[in-house]
C-alpha cells in the first residue's frame, strides 16, 4: 500500500459491541461474546470509571474523535469491570501514549492483577498487549489505565482470541528467544475475534465506515486505519500465521480472495476485504474494470495456498471448488487476458497495463510500477505460482496436470535465464519491461528482490552477483524506508542460503521496531503486522529451514543457524493434525521428536556439504548426497514414529 496521510480506527471501528457468531441453524440461540464497553471511548466512556484528573477529552486521539486522557501525578486512573459470558482465553490490546514515565496498563480477574505494563516514555501512540488471559464464565475482568510522571493517553481497546498454537523457541542465543517470543505475542494481537460486529468501508476518509457487518475469522494485514486486511500483507504472513494456529483464518482469507476473481474482474482477485470476508474495501475498489490491483499478488495466493495445504493437509485447497477454480483460472486464464504487450515466444508471462495500480500493476513497487508491462516479481511469482499448482494438482491426485505444471515451470525459468533477463548480471541484470518493451535494469526493491527469492534466477555466480547487489541497494541510500518491503530480506537471504545475512537483518528488523514507521499514523514499525508474523515464519522457515508436507507425511530440515548461535530449538511446531519439535545442534547435528499421538512421519534431514559419515540414532548409515537449487547435501530419511526422538549427525 502506497503510504499516505491516516487516521486509526474510531473506536467502533476497532471492537464495536460484539454480536455472537452465526450459529449453524437459524433458529439456535445466540451465544454471548466479550466486549469491551466503548473501547473508543466515542461515546464519552460509557461502561467507564474515571478518577479526578483523568476522563475522555478530544484532540491527541488515535483513532475516531475521542481518547481517554490521564493528567501527571500519581492516582489518576480510568477503570472498566466486564463480566464473561462464556470460557475463553483472550488477549486485550490498546494504543496508548504516555509523555513520561510510571503510567500502567493492567488487566485484573476477579481482582487479581493478571498483568500490569509499566509505560515507558512515549509520547507517540503504540500498542499493548496482555496475552492469554484465561476467564471462565461468571469471572470479572477489570481493564485500568494509572497515571504517571506525565500524561497518558489510551484508545483503541481490541480483545483478540488467544493463540491456538503456542510452539517456543529456545537457544545458546537468548535474541532469537527474545524475539520470537515477542513476535509470537505481537502476531496474535491483530486477530479478529469471529462473531465481532464492526464497521466496513473504514478508511482515513470514512473514518466511521459506511456501515457494519459481522466479522468472520480474520487478522489484520495491513494498515490499522483500514476495517480490512490486504492480497500482498497476508500472503507474507500467512506461514507466521499458520505458526501461531491461525489455520482457520488463512483458509477464510484465500477464500475470500479466490470468490472474488471474477470473470468480470478479468480474474483479478480484489486487494483488499473487510473484516467480514465478504465486503471489498470501498476506498480500494470503485467498479469492476477500476479497483486496485497488482499482478504478483494473483500468483502469490495460488503460492500462498499451496503452502498452506503442505503445513496442515487440509484438503479444502485442493477440493473446495472454489479454491481449484481460483488457482486453474490464475494459471491460464488470467495470463492469457494479460499478455499482449510483449512477445514471450513460447511462454506466456502476466503483464500489467502500465498505468497505474487502480488500472494493474505490473509490480508490487508502487513507485516504480508506472510504465512497466512485465517485472521482476511478476515473473518470478507465476514461476512459483506454477511450482504451486503442481503440488496442489498432486494433492488432488491429478498427476498429468501436475506434469503439465512442473514443465511450464521449467520452461519459464529456462526463458526467464536465457532470455528476459539479459545477459548483464547485479546492477545490469534486466528486472522489467516497459509498455513499449523496453527492458529496464538497476534497482527496482520488489522487482529486483524477489527473483532472488523465488528462485527464478539460476543458482550460480550470477545469482550471487544479484544478491550481492541488492543488499548493497538496501543499505544504501536507495534502501527502502517501509519496513513491509524490507521483511522480505530474510526470506531472500534464506532462501539463498546466507544464514548470517539473513540473521543479521532479522535482527535490523527487530531491532528498528521503536522507530516511527513511515506512515505517521502506523505508530512504530514493530505494530506494522507483518514485522510480527514474518519474524515468526523466518525463525522456523529460516533458521530452523523446517519445510512440512503434511499430506504425504513428510517434514525436510536444514539448519541455517548463523556464526556464533550454537543451538537452536523450535518446539510444538505444528504440521498437520500434530506438531513438532526440532533442535540444530550447529550445521552437523539435528534432533527431531514426533508428538503426534498417530502419525509417522518421513524425515528428510539435511545438512550442507558432502560429509563422509552419517548416522542415525548413532548408527552408522549409507552416506546419500543430493543437490537443491545449486548446493550439495547429505542426508538421511528415516522415519520417526508417533512420540519418538530421533538423532541424525554427520561427520568426517
Amino acid at each position: 500500500m502506497k503510504p499516505s496521510r491516516l487516521m486509526l480506527l474510531t473506536a467502533v471501528a476497532l471492537l464495536a459491541p460484539m454480536a455472537p457468531a452465526l450459529s449453524a441453524t437459524a433458529s439456535a440461540a445466540p451465544r454471548p461474546q466479550l466486549a469491551i464497553p466503548d473501547p473508543g471511548f466515542e461515546n464519552g466512556g460509557v461502561g467507564w470509571t474515571f478518577t479526578s484528573g483523568a476522563g475522555v477529552g478530544t484532540g491527541n486521539r488515535h483513532g475516531g474523535e475521542r481518547f481517554l486522557y490521564l493528567d501527571s501525578g500519581a492516582g489518576k486512573s480510568g477503570q472498566t469491570t466486564i463480566v464473561a459470558p462464556r470460557d475463553g482465553s483472550y488477549d486485550f490490546s490498546a494504543w496508548i501514549g504516555s509523555a513520561g514515565t510510571g503510567g500502567t496498563y493492567t488487566v485484573r480477574r476477579n481482582g487479581v492483577t493478571v498483568q500490569t505494563i509499566t509505560l515507558p516514555q512515549h509520547p507517540g501512540y503504540a500498542r499493548y498487549t496482555i496475552s492469554d488471559v484465561k476467564l471462565k464464565t461468571g469471572d470479572r475482568l477489570g481493564i485500568e489505565f494509572g497515571s504517571g510522571t506525565s500524561w497518558v493517553n489510551a484508545d483503541d481497546l481490541m480483545i483478540s482470541p488467544a493463540a491456538p498454537a503456542d510452539p517456543k523457541v529456545t537457544s545458546s542465543d537468548p535474541a532469537v528467544v527474545e524475539m520470537f517470543a515477542w513476535a509470537q505475542k505481537k502476531a496474535n494481537s491483530w486477530v479478529q475475534l469471529p462473531g465481532t460486529v464492526g464497521p466496513v468501508n473504514v478508511d482515513e476518509y470514512q473514518t466511521g465506515g459506511t456501515g457494519t457487518a459481522t466479522y468472520e475469522p480474520t487478522y489484520w494485514a495491513g494498515y490499522a486505519n483500514r476495517s480490512a486486511y490486504y492480497s500482498r500483507d497476508m500472503t507474507h504472513q500467512l506461514a507466521g500465521a499458520h505458526l501461531i494456529g491461525l489455520d482457520t483464518e488463512n483458509e477464510t482469507m484465500l477464500r475470500s480472495y479466490a470468490e472474488s476473481a471474477t470473470a468480470e474482474h478479468k480474474y483479478f482477485p480484489v486487494w483488499s476485504l473487510n473484516f467480514d470476508a465478504k465486503t471489498y474495501l470501498s476506498i480500494d475498489y470503485k467498479s469492476p474494470d477500476n479497483f486496485v490491483r497488482e499482478v504478483p499478488a494473483v500468483f502469490e495466493l495460488v503460492e500462498k495456498a499451496a503452502q498452506a495445504y503442505q503445513w496442515t493437509g487440509d484438503r479444502r485447497y485442493v477440493d473446495d471448488p472454489v479454491l481449484w477454480n481460483f488457482y486453474r483460472h490464475a494459471t491460464e486464464q488470467f495470463i492469457d487476458l494479460h499478455n499482449s504487450a510483449k512477445d514471450n515466444g513460447k511462454v506466456k508471462v502476466a503483464e500489467g497495463t502500465g498505468q497505474g495500480i487502480f488500472a494493474g500493476a505490473a509490480s508490487y513497487n508502487e513507485q516504480d510500477g508506472d510504465d512497466l508491462a512485465e517485472a521482476g516479481d511478476t515473473i518470478a511469482t507465476e514461476y512459483q505460482a506454477y511450482l504451486a499448482m503442481a503440488v496442489l494438482a498432486r494433492g488432488k491426485g491429478d498427476t498429468e496436470l501436475a506434469k503439465t505444471y512442473d514443465k511450464k515451470a521449467a520452461d519459464l525459468k529456462t526463458y526467464f535465464n536465457d532470455t528476459w533477463s539479459g545477459t548483464g548480471s547485479g546492477a545490469d541484470m534486466v528486472r522489467a519491461y516497459t509498455v513499449s518493451g523496453t527492458p529496464v535494469t538497476g534497482w527496482g526493491k520488489e522487482n529486483s528482490v524477489f527473483m532472488p527469492m523465488k528462485q527464478i534466477i539460476d543458482p550460480g555466480p550470477r545469482n550471487d552477483a544479484y544478491l550481492d547487489y541488492i543488499e548493497q541497494q538496501e543499505l544504501g541510500p536507495q534502501g527502502s524506508p517501509n519496513i513491509e518491503s524490507t521483511t522480505y530480506l530474510p526470506d531472500m537471504f534464506f532462501k539463498n542460503n546466507r544464514a548470517d545475512t539473513a540473521w543479521q537483518w532479522m535482527q535490523k528488523i527487530y531491532g528498528e521496531r521503536e522507530t516511527q514507521h513511515v506512515n505517521s499514523s502506523q505508530g512504530p514499525n514493530g505494530d506494522y503486522p507483518e514485522v510480527s508474523f514474518t519474524l515468526v515464519s523466518q525463525t522456523v522457515q529460516g533458521l530452523m529451514g523446517i519445510t512440512p508436507d503434511a499430506p504425504d507425511h513428510k517434514v525436510t530440515t536444514q539448519s541455517q543457524l548463523p556464526t556464533g548461535m550454537k543451538w537452536l530449538q523450535a518446539a510444538d511446531v505444528p504440521i498437520g493434525t500434530g506438531t513438532v519439535t526440532v533442535r540444530h545442534d550447529g550445521a552437523t547435528k539435528t534432533t527431531l521428536t514426533n508428538n503426534s499421538r498417530k502419525d509417522s512421519y518421513s524425515w528428510e534431514a539435511r545438512f550442507p556439504g558432502v560429509h563422509k559419515k552419517i548416522k542415525v540414532n548413532g548408527v552408522q548409515q549409507h552416506v546419500r548426497v543430493k543437490t537443491v537449487h545449486g548446493v550439495t547435501y547429505t542426508y538421511a530419511t528415516p522415519t520417526v514414529r508417533a512420540g519418538a526422538t530421533t538423532v541424525v549427525q554427520v561427520g568426517d
